[in-house]
């Protein structure tokens, strides 16, 4: 491939994945999918998939190409379907329009598709080109492909410190720590994601209601850890959206019954030695509720919890320019002997939100 070609390819599948990045938070269970067709140089059809049932984005951009489909380039950054699902496949009708040449991003982890669109549309006499932007393609379906390939949601652990590390004071006061600026942007991480999670500590101090608020989006599950079922009745989350509680085998049936009754979700797990729960026999089981990104929002202890049993993927920090001292820091629990004990994460972005720093760490 010329290099004047592939500048070009890598053009029109940027568009594609910028298009995708419009269903964030709307589209999941599905991935985010963009679409753009190219004929003689002129973007002539283009769309993304808005969210579960809504028209897929190959359908959308060939909509608005009609005829001149024929003899162009189609930019996907997700392989196309072939199965029937809540709308029909999109290889026939990608294949009746008289597209010329596909360009696809990466490969569909789902088993369904899985190198069968790409096989298809060959087979339709189609040139199929794979792996134009591939790893920024990857990156924005991580949580599709995680719960694909590895049977539970991409987990972000997030938290608001202090220079020095802590959440809270010693007594676990932490209203605020940050500022508005990093208050709206953990509010736009909310909107991004499927569920969010707090331990029962967190519920029975500050009674958060754990919705999205300052900006505009979705309100996405609340999962409490309550190993007990120490949970209010009129705590304020049971206000708006759903919410499971997950508990261990041996909290109280009438409380269980009576969270029933009232339409909350409850999920017993087994516990450990130590009497906490399993969190990894809690995780592998979201993807079947259609959870693929996972939001830990704490406290401490369960953020440490996350970072022990080695489910975190990714860290959102927030860093307010204050020094707490003594207090509650974010990892309270975990204790390295050896310098070559502790895992290296990677810094993917920092920004300046007011005058605090939020930082995104890849681990």
């Amino acid at each position: 491939m010329k290099i004047s070609e592939r500048r070009a390819h890598e053009h029109y599948m940027r568009i594609a994945i910028s298009l995708a990045r419009r269903g964030t938070g709307t589209t999941s269970p599905n991935p985010k999918v963009g679409c753009v067709i190219v004929k003689d140089g002129v973007i002539v059809g283009m769309d993304f998939h808005r969210y579960p049932g809504a028209p897929h984005a190959e359908v959308g951009a060939l909509s608005m190409a009609k005829e001149l489909a024929k003899d162009s380039t189609l930019y996907v950054n997700l392989e196309p379907c072939t199965h029937y699902g809540r709308t029909p496949p999109c290889c026939p009708l990608i294949a009746q329009s008289g597209v010329k040449t596909v360009c696809i991003a990466v490969e569909d982890p789902f088993a369904k598709v899985q190198g069968k669109g790409i096989e298809y549309l060959r087979s339709s006499g189609i040139e199929v080109i794979v792996g134009i932007l591939e790893e920024e393609a990857r990156w924005l379906n991580r949580g599709f492909s995680m719960a694909f390939k590895e049977g539970r949601p991409w987990i972000t652990l997030k938290a608001a410190a202090s220079l020095d590390g802590n959440v809270a004071l010693i007594d676990g006061s932490s209203r605020w720590i940050t500022g508005q600026s990093s208050l709206k942007r953990s509010h736009l991480l909310r909107a991004e994601t499927d569920a969010i999670l707090v331990g029962i500590g967190t519920v029975l101090k500050d009674d958060p209601e754990l919705t999205v608020r300052l900006i505009d989006g979705r309100n996405p599950l609340k999962i409490v850890l309550d190993t007990y079922l120490r949970i209010p009745l009129d705590a304020k989350l049971f206000n708006e959206g759903k919410t499971l509680i997950v508990t261990s085998k041996n909290s109280s049936p009438q409380k269980m019954e009576e969270l029933i009754s009232r339409g909350i979700d409850v999920l017993q797990v087994p516990t450990d030695f130590s009497g906490k729960l399993n969190i990894k026999e809690m995780v592998f089981k979201l993807p079947s509720m259609g959870i693929h990104y996972l939001l830990v929002e704490g406290g401490p202890r369960v953020l440490s919890s996350f970072f022990e049993a080695d489910l975190c993927d990714e860290m959102a920090l927030f860093y307010a320019p204050k020094i707490i001292g003594q207090g509650k820091r974010i990892f309270p629990q975990i204790l390295f002997k050896d310098m070559m004990e502790i895992p290296e994460g990677k810094i993917r972005g920092v920004k300046r939100l007011g005058d605090d720093l939020f930082m995104e760490v890849d681990l």
